[in-house]
């Protein structure tokens, strides 16, 4: 499997590579040359397998050519065999034909495990073969961070920097961050928001000439290897609702475009999807596009979605690719016109064929909080504010009753008590058993002014397990 770049001008590598790389050189996003697609009666062939095996058989032709079956086996086995539920990602009911898709049964109690704690694997085997030390640096708008440094804090070959906006993540998610000590973990709350901190990590990625004698690898969703791994539980759900015999909608909480986008992948592997709704929050870019065809940057809103409080959604630009029929050259026009006016909108034959497969809503944290009670009034099933939305925006977009809606569930809600204390449900959530004594842990973490230059001296300086690289 080779990787082309969406802006046409970087050389295509293999999987290995594209998993060390993250951005392209070009400034571009990595995605296959071709995209593998599977027969219905493969896919129907996978039913009842537990779901490391069917991740394998799901993932195994991106990494065909770099990763020996039998490693990549037990890698799967070991990633998903951390999930404390047995189905790892189980389906719960919220009436006739909705479900909700529970992607927060792992350490961090979020879905971004499901990509993270394998991406660690992954790395620690890479690296562990070429004998080569990495320098993690990523942006987190509340769940990336504490997935990213559960899945890598003991892999030996990685010095990992997190970076999230000061005062603007839930306190536990900050504590799922700051309390994972070690002499390889930074933590950096930046006194800006969560675009801030994107766009510092493209910078570095861009020039880094600032580490000496190692690179940077990416654990946010523009590295490939966290799509390729999120494409999964949308096979997972079809073959638990009657796919691939009959076709489903997909709910999405999204943000940088990211878990949609593998929904997108998954539909054009061979899967039966009918609908893919963008479930945002006040922080609508994704939205605006969808329903005008207007991508245009706008102030960025904290609100009790954390996650999805995002305006510049790094994964739009993989789906741009494929509209524009994988010309690089017209993908790189477009992020120049983005860079230089905020905004863009594209031809509407385009914009029209994105709207055949999306739909989109943008929903307030007045609307969140009455979603959050409305579903546990009707079902006694507590929501997080961000499957909320999930939901809300399922119930107002579906085109067919007559299809399974899978919404996907996210975050576990005892990462956002201020949205269920706001919807006014007589149950507080409690912290499963492995996080119980989180408010009593040590936390370390470092405030730094949004300024680049003043993030990448203390990279430099505290790489190497605390030495200067």
């Amino acid at each position: 499997m080779r990787y082309i770049s969406t802006r046409g001008q970087a050389p295509a590598l293999n999987f290995e590579d594209v998993l060390l790389a993250g951005l392209a050189t070009d400034g571009g996003l990595y995605v296959p040359e071709n995209l593998p697609r599977f027969t219905l009666e493969e896919i129907a062939s996978w039913a009842g397998l537990p779901y490391h095996e069917l991740a394998f058989r799901v993932m195994r032709p991106f990494v065909a050519g770099s990763i020996a079956d039998a490693d990549f086996k037990r890698i799967l086995e070991e990633t998903y065999g951390v999930f404390e539920h047995a189905a790892v990602a189980p389906l719960r009911q919220l009436n006739g034909n909705e479900w909700v898709l529970e992607l927060f049964h792992g350490p961090t109690l979020a879905f971004k495990d499901f990509a993270l704690q394998l991406l660690g694997r992954l790395l620690d085997h890479v690296l562990s073969k070429r004998g080569e030390r990495v320098v993690i640096m990523g942006a987190t708008s509340g769940d990336t961070g504490s997935a990213a440094i559960e899945g890598c804090k003991a892999c030996e070959h990685v010095d990992i920097f997190i970076m999230h906006p000061h005062q603007r993540v839930s306190e536990v998610q900050r504590r799922q961050m700051t309390t994972l000590l070690g002499d390889n973990i930074h933590n950096i709350a930046i006194e800006g928001n969560f675009d801030d901190c994107q766009e510092m990590v493209k910078a570095s990625f861009a020039d880094q000439s600032f580490l000496k004698g190692t690179r940077l690898v990416a654990v946010n969703s523009i590295n490939w290897a966290r799509i390729m791994a999120q494409i999964v539980y949308y096979f997972h759900a079809a073959l638990q609702l009657g796919g691939p015999a009959r076709s489903l909608a997909f709910s999405v909480p999204t943000g940088n475009f990211g878990d949609i986008f593998a929904g997108y992948l998954a539909r054009n592997m061979g899967l039966p999807i009918s609908q893919l709704i963008v479930a945002t929050n006040r922080n609508d870019i994704l939205h605006r596009f969808m329903s005008g065809n207007q991508y245009v940057k706008g102030d960025l809103y904290p609100t009790l979605s954390p996650s999805m409080d995002i305006m510049v959604s790094s994964n739009f630009e993989r789906l741009l690719f494929d509209l524009h029929g994988r010309n690089g050259a017209a993908i790189a026009a477009l992020m120049a016109d983005f860079r230089s006016g905020g905004g863009f909108s594209v031809e509407d034959d385009r914009w029209t064929e994105a709207r055949k497969l999306f739909d989109s809503l943008a929903v307030s944290d007045e609307q969140t909080c009455e979603t959050i009670a409305e579903v546990y009034k009707a079902t006694g099933e507590l929501l997080d504010p961000h499957t909320a939305i999930g939901v809300r925006a399922a119930r107002e977009c579906r085109r067919s009753l007559a299809l399974p809606m899978v919404v996907l569930g996210t975050a576990h809600p005892v990462k956002f008590p201020e949205a269920v204390e706001r919807a006014a449900v007589d149950q507080s959530p409690a912290l499963p058993p492995h996080l119980a004594d989180l408010f009593e842990r040590e936390e370390r973490c470092t405030v730094l002014a949004n300024d680049l230059q003043a993030v990448q001296a203390f990279v430099a300086g505290h790489g190497n397990r605390g030495k200067p690289l």
